[in-house]
């Protein structure tokens, strides 16, 4: 069994900064690649973020110089940065991962969501 929870969340005001967490835990052999995914209703779910094991990243054009996605050491959390906010930026933030667990089998698993709002 493998769960990921997110925090960080909120309502913002453009211009401003939040800061998303995703942690991974359970049954844990390998993570092998975080990502964080928006949607907002009515629109087809975007990838925001993405990173992979050796620390590769990767962005959607609209947040690229504005956010940032890091994992801590341990590798089992993924953090996404998030300034110069902007109310187009509003949407559920839901993480994303792809890993593999002790009895070798690998599948996506997401989180439950995060809003975020961005509004003066």
């Amino acid at each position: 069994q493998v769960q990921l929870v997110e925090s960080g969340g909120g309502l913002v005001q453009p211009g401003g900064s939040l800061r998303l967490s995703c942690t991974a835990s359970g049954s844990i052999f390998r993570i092998n690649s975080m990502a964080w995914y928006r949607q907002v209703p009515g629109k087809e779910r975007e990838l925001v973020a993405r990173i992979v094991t050796g620390g590769s990243t990767d962005y959607a054009d609209s947040v690229k110089g504005r956010f940032n996605i890091s994992r801590d050491n341990a590798g089992n959390t993924v953090y996404l940065q998030m300034n110069s906010l902007k109310p187009e930026d509003t949407a559920v933030y839901c993480c994303r991962s792809r890993i593999r667990t002790i009895r070798g089998v690998e599948s996506a698993y997401w989180g439950q969501g995060t809003q975020v709002t961005v509004s003066s």
